[in-house]
């Protein structure tokens, strides 16, 4: 079965760096767009971040912009999320997702089009 395990979460302080990964098993990683999805407390799950399954096509959400990195392996079927210059409202839980491009192949930013979910990775940024 679809298999996606997030690792990296911690606590930082603000302007600090993490590094999120996703490694995924059980599917055609190469044939998926992936994104990353956080969800802080009593708030939606929200987009952050995704890339094509050729890695292509990026889009972010426009908080993180400049801040954050997406970017993936094909060959360690991986999905990265570099996060530099944190800031305590990007204090969340992070996901990571797989968008098997049933509707398409355009990057989402919509939860309702990825298909796979992985159990989320915690990231707190203190003041």
């Amino acid at each position: 079965q679809v298999q996606l395990v997030e690792s990296g979460g911690g606590l930082v302080q603000a302007g600090g760096s993490l590094r999120l990964s996703c490694a995924a098993s059980g599917l055609s990683f190469r044939n998926y767009n992936m994104g990353w999805f956080r969800q802080a407390p009593g708030k939606e799950r929200e987009f952050v971040a995704a890339i094509s399954w050729g890695g292509g096509k990026i889009s972010y959400t426009d908080s993180v912009k400049g801040r954050f990195t997406i970017s993936r392996d094909n060959a360690k079927n991986t999905v990265y999320l570099q996060m530099n210059g944190l800031k305590p409202e990007d204090t969340a839980v992070y996901y990571c997702a797989a968008d098997s491009l049933a509707f398409g192949s355009v990057l989402s930013i919509a939860t309702t089009r990825y298909d796979n979910w992985g159990q989320g990775t915690q990231v707190t940024v203190s003041s």
